[in-house]
């Protein structure tokens, strides 16, 4: 019922910043959306949380990232995007968005399909 669309990814050098962006999207009627996150993962390891945010903007985020990442979301457009600054080397992985969404029916979470960060040394 939901796709969440990420765009933002690509490679840049140490240092440099990206932003990534989620937008949720349904045929059904969106009642809200709770919780809102970005997590990341490299071949071969657990997909880890990087950042959240709630309905009411209360954030979250990694020890690995905390004042270099932020997490933000527009409630009006069902979106959240993650601003990177000062990007490393380790920050290389492929990035998902994570959607808590509510429906009437019930609520659902929802994965994008993930979006490729390269941080180049």
């Amino acid at each position: 019922q939901v796709q969440l669309m990420e765009s933002g990814g690509g490679t840049v050098q140490a240092g440099g910043s990206l932003r990534l962006s989620c937008a949720a999207s349904s045929s059904g009627s969106i009642v809200s959306i709770n919780d809102m996150a970005w997590y990341r993962q490299r071949p071969g390891t657990q997909r880890d949380l990087v950042a959240a945010i709630t309905s009411g903007g209360n954030t979250n985020y990694q020890d690995s990232v905390r004042g270099r990442f932020t997490i933000s979301r527009d409630n009006a457009k069902n979106a959240v995007d993650l601003q990177m600054n000062n990007l490393k080397h380790e920050d290389t992985a492929v990035y998902y968005c994570k959607a808590d969404v509510r429906f009437k029916i019930g609520g659902y979470t929802y994965w994008g399909q993930g979006t490729q960060v390269t941080v180049s040394s």
